[in-house]
């Protein structure tokens, strides 16, 4: 199975969950903002910026499998601790992009500034003493553990099979980042670490685990785990292979983030570590040029057509062609309503296909 990118439509249902997940969201922090620009007016600054970018957009991916896990399994699709458990998964998305932002030193986010530029900026502007750059990313730090907190918030009344669950894919977010950060300080990554970065930084925290939190909620996670895992983690390595080829050749003005960005960090994707193992001559020499932050657009370009040339592009295609089969055959042996069943095959297609 061949899906094209941007060919594949969000499925309706995901838009009937952004719509409740982000009302929830939006009510939280509109309190937030309320009660502590009361108490100093300063203060309205990093919550209004973390509305800001929670609310710019997203896929809402992560609480969509957590919906349709716990639909799956028997929940009431109305109950609000799915709905508190999904706004959870978005703030704690949006913490691993604050501080991921900092990391990476992006400037763009959404299709605006990241929030660290913001406050670096004003800062700036301000003429305050000190580095402004430091100080942006110092409050940067501190939105995404606001953000961080609020998710741990809106968990509280969960059962403590779904809170070992957010705890284990927290930690398992942490661990992917870092190994992240190693590979992009090397400079070189192999197929199997690659994978493994792929799997921890995003793939288990964007959909298996999700699913598994859902199951939990709905109290029948021991039964559902496995087959749960088997389709979550080849789907979720295959939504951060698509990531890595959007971060490549992806349309900056559809993306809200530049395109080629990935190829100025050095980021150690599969995409890359297939490059590496194919390439000769002038274009190993081009690949050198992987991670100079000054690369112009020709560079970018240069970049793009080794990738493609050497047959990368392509091997990387498969994998996700292999992997959504894998995924969705997976679901034959999990004990699912057929709703929830149908509507995971949807999500699969889409999370392969998509354009951002």
């Amino acid at each position: 199975m061949r899906v094209v990118p941007g060919i594949a439509v969000a499925p309706p249902s995901l838009a009937r969950i952004a719509r409740r997940v982000e009302e929830r969201i939006a009510g939280v922090l509109e309190h937030e903002l309320a009660r502590w620009s009361a108490v100093d007016r300063d203060l309205a600054e990093p919550v209004s910026a973390l509305r800001d970018l929670v609310l710019a957009g997203g896929k809402r991916l992560r609480p969509a499998f957590c919906h349709w896990a716990f639909v799956g399994a028997g929940g009431d699709p109305e109950d609000p601790a799915v709905i508190d458990a999904g706004a959870g998964l978005e703030l704690l998305h949006t913490f691993a992009l604050v501080h991921d932002d900092i990391m990476d030193g992006s400037a763009t986010r959404r299709g605006t500034d990241t929030i660290h530029v913001q406050f670096e900026a004003g800062h700036a502007m301000e003429g305050w003493r000190g580095e402004a750059r430091r100080f942006g990313e110092g409050v940067g730090i501190l939105v995404g553990d606001l953000a961080f907190v609020y998710a741990d918030q809106l968990l509280a009344g969960a059962p403590p099979a779904a809170h070992q669950v957010f705890t284990e894919l927290r930690i398992e977010v942490n661990v992917g980042q870092y190994l992240d950060l190693l590979g992009t300080a090397r400079g070189r990554v192999n197929e199997s670490t690659a994978r493994r970065i792929s799997r921890f930084k995003s793939g288990k925290y964007t959909v298996e685990r999700p699913l598994h939190l859902g199951a939990a909620l709905a109290g029948r996670l021991d039964v559902l785990a496995g087959p749960l895992s088997g389709y979550g983690l080849p789907l979720g390595e295959a939504f951060q292979l698509r990531d890595d080829l959007l971060g490549v050749f992806g349309d900056g003005d559809v993306t809200g983030k530049p395109v080629g960005e990935d190829l100025r960090e050095g980021k150690p994707t599969l995409l890359y570590a297939m490059a590496a193992d194919r390439v000769s001559g002038a274009d190993a020499a081009a690949l050198t040029r992987y991670g100079a932050a000054d690369l112009d657009d020709d560079d970018v370009a240069e970049l793009q057509d080794v990738l493609l040339n050497c047959g990368a592009v392509e091997a990387v295609e498969a994998s996700i062609d292999r992997l959504v089969s894998e995924a969705v055959e997976a679901l034959d042996s999990a004990a699912v309503t057929d709703e929830a069943r149908e509507a995971l095959v949807e999500l699969a297609n889409f999370v392969a296909g998509r354009d951002r």
